[in-house]
């Protein structure tokens, strides 16, 4: 888990695994800048997040320039603007070599680049001048969704003319990315149902279907992400059985059914079917223990030779692994009906989007750019400065975690009490310690961050301006 460490070897050491499974390959380009841009976007959020955190103890910092309720939504945007960069960098990159065929079109995939960057950028000054106009997670104007949509077709094709023939001969990973880069489109379609009267005129089925939407998005993103892992697990291993095992697959299939349903258990305070709830519940369970058992299984697969090439992907995946567990511990309760009463809303429910947005998904996707340079370069990439970046993301993340939960905790038990509620000062003044704790720990991961993900863009940067030239 997330305390082994393969000791370090230095590029000049490295020696190539058995069957040269780090053979160089020409990925996409725009996989490189989907990369490049998503890298950008973390660091933006991560940014914008500390100065929420920091606005949570002194209200009026910057109050006048960027206020809470605009840092936010910056913060949330860019965040997840990342994931589907990072996991469209990986798919552009991977999916080619793993059919063995061309890209379908590189100048598609750089015209998806350049309208999800540009629409990212519109988003952001919306944001920045105090333009809103969409729902939670989506708060952007809603006109800003049509170039989104019309970019996310552009994958769609490309993947899937690239992919080609019968989906029976793949392994589990290219029905992974395919079935997410879909349901993103269905779900991000289903998130604009309010716009209709329908669905606006009555409350219960317009928070039911925007919960939905959002909960399967995170499904959806899942998916490609989740996927970027298995293809990850199958390079560096070199063993391609687990990709078509039985296991595997019921693994996919499971996801499948976790996007369709999982999304049950953010509703439980609104009055709709109860089997939506316990089928949910169940769901819910399941999929992270799968996906951890198989990653903490596969690491006992590996070669000394294997895990030292890819000591950085490997290390990162093997954390990626730690919060995998952590966070299913926490699924596990929040999914609780009698306890998600008093949790959903506070920070306890931050606390597991954090845990599944930075120790999953982000370290996944952090493994995955740093696999495609030493599969590119051929050249190890650690460092000394990567084993400090390493450890302090992972440190100050769980302490950044610990503080949101007891943050929850006391608005919990505040909650417990509906008819002799504290002030909201005093509120505040009991959290006071969680927040300083959140806020702190919140910069030490931001730095941990940066020192894992600069170094990539100065390699991407400096090796994209060589091969134009």
């Amino acid at each position: 888990m997330l305390i082994q460490q393969p000791s370090t070897i230095s590029a000049s050491k490295a020696t190539l695994p058995p069957n040269n499974q780090s053979k160089a390959f020409s990925p996409s380009k725009a996989g490189t800048l989907f990369l490049v841009s998503g890298i950008i976007s973390l660091l933006a959020g991560m940014l914008y997040g500390v100065l929420g955190s920091v606005q949570y103890l002194l209200p009026d910092f910057l109050a006048e320039t960027i206020p809470f309720y605009k840092a936010r939504p910056l913060h949330v945007s860019l965040v997840i603007a990342w994931i589907f960069q990072g996991a469209a960098g990986s798919i552009y990159s991977y999916a080619p070599a793993s059919v063995k065929r061309p890209l379908f079109s590189e100048t598609l995939a750089r015209v998806h680049w350049i309208l999800f960057v540009v629409t990212g950028l519109g988003i952001i000054a919306s944001y920045t001048f105090g333009h809103f106009g969409g729902r939670e997670y989506l708060e952007y104007p809603v006109w800003f969704a049509i170039p989104i949509i019309l970019s996310w077709c552009l994958i769609i094709v490309n993947y899937f003319k690239t992919v080609g023939g019968s989906l029976s001969k793949y392994p589990v990973y290219i029905w992974m990315w395919g079935t997410g880069i879909i349901a993103f489109l269905v779900t991000y379609f289903e998130a604009y149902l309010w716009l209709f009267n329908s669905v606006q005129s009555n409350t219960v089925r317009d928070i039911t279907i925007q919960w939905k939407a959002n909960g399967a998005m995170v499904g959806a993103w899942n998916q490609m992400v989740y996927g970027t892992a298995f293809y990850l697990m199958e390079r560096i291993s070199g063993n391609k059985k687990a990709s078509y095992s039985r296991i595997t697959f019921f693994f996919y299939f499971l996801g499948l059914t976790n996007l369709l349903f999982n999304w049950g258990h953010h509703t439980y305070i609104v009055p709709s079917a109860p089997w939506i709830k316990n089928i949910a519940y169940i769901i819910s369970m399941t999929e992270l223990l799968i996906l951890g058992n198989i990653i903490w299984n596969w690491r006992k697969t590996l070669t000394d030779a294997q895990r030292h090439y890819h000591v950085v992907p490997y290390r990162l995946l093997l954390a990626s692994d730690f919060w995998i567990f952590v966070n299913l511990a926490l699924a596990i309760l929040i999914s609780i009906p009698a306890v998600n009463f008093y949790t959903h809303g506070t920070h306890i429910t931050v606390a597991h989007a954090m845990g599944a947005t930075i120790g999953i998904n982000t370290l996944i996707l952090l493994a995955s750019a740093y696999f495609l340079v030493i599969a590119i370069y051929q050249k190890s990439v650690t460092s000394k400065l990567f084993n400090v970046g390493y450890w302090l993301t992972n440190i100050s993340l769980l302490v950044f975690w610990i503080s949101l939960l007891g943050a929850g905790v006391v608005k919990s038990l505040q909650a417990k009490h509906p008819f002799s509620i504290d002030p909201y000062e005093k509120y505040l003044e009991q959290s006071l310690i969680w927040f300083r704790t959140f806020s702190y720990s919140g910069f030490a991961l931001l730095i941990g961050l940066s020192i894992l993900s600069v170094p990539l863009l100065r390699i991407f940067i400096n090796k994209t301006q060589v091969r134009n030239n």
